[in-house]
This record gives C-alpha cells, structure tokens and sequence, in this order.
C-alpha cells in the first residue's frame, strides 16, 4: 500500500502545480491504483469533470487508423508493401510512385503534410482562411496536400505526418465501403466495448464531454471550438474515456482486434525518433537499453492533451486526459519515477 499512497501523493502534488484539467486512471495488474478526476469539463456552467468524462485525444487515436489498416491487410485486400498508387483512386500528380502503406504508416514516406510540424508550430493557423466547420470528411483535407511536392524520398528519414493518416483513412473508406469514422465506431469501438467513444462534432458534442479550453497570458480563455476541425477522422480528433482507452490497450494486446503476428508488427519499433524513443504504426514505443520499456500514444491540439502509456515489464497501463493544453507529460513522467523505480518497481 505504500507504493500506492506515494503514488496518489505524488499525482497530487503534480496537479496541483500545473493546475491540471482532467482525469488520470492508472492501474496495475487489473487493480485500480489510481482514478481521480480535477477541475471543470464546462467552465462556464462549473460543471466538473468526472472518471468516466469524454476527451478529445487529437493525434492519440491515430493508433486506431494504423489497426483499421491492419485488419484490411488481415483481409487480403492490402499489404504493408502495397503502393499507394495501387490501393487508392485518388491522384496525388507530384508525389513518388513508391510510397507504400507501410511508410504512410510509420511516418517515412516522405509525402507532404497539412501542418507540418517542422515548420508550423499552431495548430489553429491552419483555419483562418479554411472554416473548421467545413471540415467533416476526410476529402475535405485533400486540397491542403494533394498538388504539393515530396517533402522528402520514400523511406528516407522519420517525419511525423498528418496527411499521411489522412491518406490510409481515404484508403480505409475505399476498401470497406464505411465512412472511415463509421469503420473504427463499428470494427475497434464496438469490438473493444469502448461504448462512450466516438468521433463527435464539436458544436454537438454528447452529455458528459469536456470542453477543451486555451489559457491565455492576460487570465482570460477560450474554448478551442474554432481552433480544430468539427469533426475528426484518421489523422485525429476522436473522443474517449479513460475506462475505454484501458479497454482498448486489453483488447489489442490481447490480440481480440487483430492476430498475434500482426499486432506483433504494429508494436516492432521500426523507426529511431529520438534519444530512446521509436515508432512503430499508429504507436510510440520506448525502450531502456535494449528493453521494451513502454508503448504510448500522444495527442495535443488547441485545448487538448494526451497521453496513454502501456508499460508489459510492470503491467502497467495510464491514462491520462486534459482539456488543456498541456499536463499529461508530467503526470506520466511522475508515474514512471514513482512505479518504475529500481529496485523495488515490482513491489505492492
């Protein structure tokens, strides 16, 4: 019981430091170590977020687009050396004809992006002169990347890519016949049990759903609904909770959503992004040494941050969901410095 009353403290100090906004589920071999939800899902009518509120998780659920692929390469429709040129009617008249699923996948495929992180760093630039209400559909992004040029050769170097998921959700939609939102609710939601997720518009958003709001530097906020698409799709945008974030990580390591190889290959850390951080598809993956030390989905857009860490050594999963936008990072690092300390990490 120590581990977890250190851990409970610990979490505390840390929200309350950087006046968090949100939930944090952390449990343990099954166990429930910690559930603890903080500060307002509606700041206007004070209403206060709870365990089971919704969240938007950005780029988070860019996992769930990199299983959808994966169930359709399951199918015999697709395979990971699949070209894009051969799986998906749409034109793209100045990128390379090589690019495959697999590099669209990791984020080496050298396409261009709609918001390309090495050279923008707001997010809601992007919809000054493009209304976010007119952004429902996966085409609708198209005319943001689709005459530009390569960025770089396919599988030259890791660059995180929005349009890339962008593309695998147009192929998704191609393949299956489904709307690609309508896929993930059907195939990954209602398989998982995840029944209070989904992709929801931000002007008619269900009960129980946090707001995302943005602080600004004179104490006034903002709420983020004119700062994101109104509704989001395969590079991001959907909404969860934690209690169904931890039933998603259960059923995909327990092979419910697709076969042991394959989910084997979704989590192999194909690509080295920093320091001991690597990509697999869809998903994070950290390692200590030669190690698995985590695999981890991330999302931040204006008035949302996330974080949801699985850790196998200690049979650990976290989550973490903020309606601002920042505080999942401290949170989860303080988890690892309190759980995965040596060398005691094993102990109750």
């Amino acid at each position: 019981m120590t581990k977890i009353t250190d851990l409970t403290r610990k979490i505390e100090e840390v929200m309350e430091k950087i006046d968090f906004s949100g939930v944090v589920l952390i449990k343990q071999n099954g166990d429930t170590l910690l559930n603890t939800a903080r500060a307002y899902a509606n700041r206007s009518d004070e209403r206060l977020n709870q365990p089971d509120t919704r969240f938007g998780i950005a780029s988070g659920c860019k996992i769930f687009t990199a299983v959808s692929i994966c169930q359709l390469i399951e199918q015999g429709k697709l395979s990971y050396d699949s070209r894009l040129a051969d799986v998906l009617s749409i034109k793209f008249p100045l990128w390379d004809q090589g690019v495959t699923i697999h590099q669209l996948l990791t984020h080496t495929s050298g396409i261009p992006d709609y918001f390309d992180e090495e050279v923008m760093e707001d997010f809601a630039e992007l919809w000054k002169d493009r209304p976010v209400y007119s952004m429902r559909q996966l085409n609708d992004f198209l005319l943001m990347f689709q005459h530009l040029p390569m960025k770089s050769a396919p599988g030259e170097r890791f660059h995180y890519n929005n349009a890339a998921f962008i593309v695998l959700g147009l192929i998704v939609e191609e393949h299956t016949g489904h709307s690609f939102t309508d896929y993930v609710e059907e195939y990954i939601f209602k398989r998982c049990g995840m029944s209070s997720s989904g992709y929801f518009v931000t002007d008619r958003l269900p009960g129980n759903t946090a707001i995302g709001y943005m602080d600004h530097e004179d104490g006034s906020w903002t709420s983020n609904i004119f700062s994101i698409p109104i509704k989001g799709g395969a590079d991001g945008g959907a909404y969860t909770t934690a209690p169904d974030m931890i039933r998603f990580w259960e059923a995909l390591l327990s092979n419910e959503l697709l076969s042991q190889e394959t989910t084997e290959k979704l989590i192999t850390p194909y690509v080295h992004e920093d320091g001991e951080t690597f990509y697999g598809q869809g998903i994070w993956i950290d390692r200590r040494g030669e190690d698995l030390f985590k695999l981890h989905v991330m999302g931040f857009d204006p008035g949302v941050s996330f974080m949801s860490s699985v850790y196998p050594n200690h049979n650990v999963q976290v989550v973490v969901l903020c309606n601002k936008e920042s505080g999942p990072y401290p949170i989860t690092l303080a988890v690892e410095e309190t759980l995965m300390r040596q060398p005691d990490s094993h102990e109750s």
